[in-house]
């Protein structure tokens, strides 16, 4: 098992191995989320006080939970590259960054959307909108970071200190609808008891959910391999990859 460990850790193994798992992410993710939006568009009945306007739920929430689960990702491998020195663990870090921020706007972009025919405003200092708001400057200044020192190694340990720092903002934005008075509806599947969502509007959520899941593994490996090849550039198994 050791073994399997230390050859993850190797570039060209990861390298090879992200290549081969990249489709078998990709492809389920396409086919979920066509399937899935399909279904929370077309097959869910509106709702019964917004209408067909709850409808950009189907995008909004899995934008919002892969902006939470992003980081929370990013700041475990930038933990693991600063305390283990894993070097393909800041690699991870660094390719699941932009993909994180793109969901985490993606996120607001839409809770705007909704927002402006259902509260009136495009937008509101709410807690959890402003948590969430702070979540994406963290995201692009730990890119910013990483990449404002000439040496690699340098902007992985300034970065990853970032990261772990603004973690906390993470449980923030989850209890923030439970902990101040907001605006923002309080948790509907995320909570003890029963979720606050009919079946028929719940599953198609949740097989979005699955699928923009899918698509940002596919992606972080995608990116990650691109990394690794910035990286390596020099290594003589790049050398004789590209021949």
């Amino acid at each position: 098992m050791w073994n399997w460990f230390y050859q993850l850790a190797s570039p060209p193994h990861f390298f090879r191995l992200a290549g081969r798992l990249q489709p078998w992410f990709a492809v389920p993710a396409l086919l979920t989320i066509v399937f899935g939006v399909y279904a929370g568009l077309v097959l869910a009945p509106p709702d019964y006080q917004q209408g067909d306007a709850f409808r950009i739920i189907y995008v909004h929430v899995p934008s919002a939970w892969l902006s939470l689960f992003g980081y929370v990702f990013l700041a475990m491998a930038a933990g693991i590259g600063l305390i283990w020195r894993v070097k393909l663990a800041h690699v991870m870090a660094r390719a699941a960054a932009p993909v994180g921020a793109s969901f985490t706007f993606l996120a607001l972009a839409t809770g705007s959307l909704w927002g402006q025919p259902m509260w009136g405003t495009w937008w509101v200092w709410d807690a959890r909108l402003t948590s969430e708001l702070i979540l994406l400057f963290l995201y692009l200044g730990y890119i910013a970071l990483a990449n404002a020192f000439d040496e690699t190694q340098r902007g992985d340990r300034a970065s990853a200190v970032l990261a772990l720092v603004g973690v906390i903002n993470v449980p923030i934005i989850h209890y923030s609808v439970e902990w101040w008075h907001t605006l923002h509806q309080p948790a509907t599947i995320t909570k003890f008891g029963a979720p606050s969502i009919t079946w028929n509007m719940l599953w198609p959520l949740l097989v979005t959910m699955l699928g923009f899941t899918l698509f940002f593994v596919a992606v972080t490996l995608l990116r990650a391999r691109t990394e690794v090849l910035v990286r390596e550039q020099q290594a003589g198994w790049v050398q004789e990859a590209e021949l």
